[in-house]
């Protein structure tokens, strides 16, 4: 199997803006050196597994997302969407959000 690094590289980078994050972060989160995830992103580096690895974790998804742009199931995308949402709240917020959570298991919907 061929793997296409110029568009993983472009899945990278969609990722990463549909979090809202800029390079600098998401390096730091990853834990990667400055500039290198702009390699990565260009296709003139090509990402070890271990990294890959540490974007899959600070970009929230998958190996075979970011390798193969497989998509997840839509259960997953609804829990993966919650999870970046509260990660963006103050604390006072993600109390009020848990709050709205815990009632919304009380009702019986159908």
């Amino acid at each position: 199997m061929y793997v296409d690094y110029n568009e993983v590289g472009k899945r990278i980078a969609a990722r990463r803006r549909e979090l809202g994050m800029k390079q600098w972060q998401t390096e730091q989160k990853a834990g990667l050196c400055d500039k290198y995830l702009s390699n990565i992103e260009r296709a003139t580096t090509v990402l070890s597994v271990d990294v890959l690895m540490k974007l899959c974790a600070a970009l929230d998804t998958t190996p075979d997302a970011l390798l193969l742009g497989a998509v997840a199931d839509e259960e997953n995308d609804y829990i993966r969407s919650i999870t970046n949402r509260v990660q963006k709240m103050s604390s006072k917020q993600a109390r009020l959000a848990l709050s709205l959570m815990d009632w919304i298991l009380t009702q019986k919907l159908e």
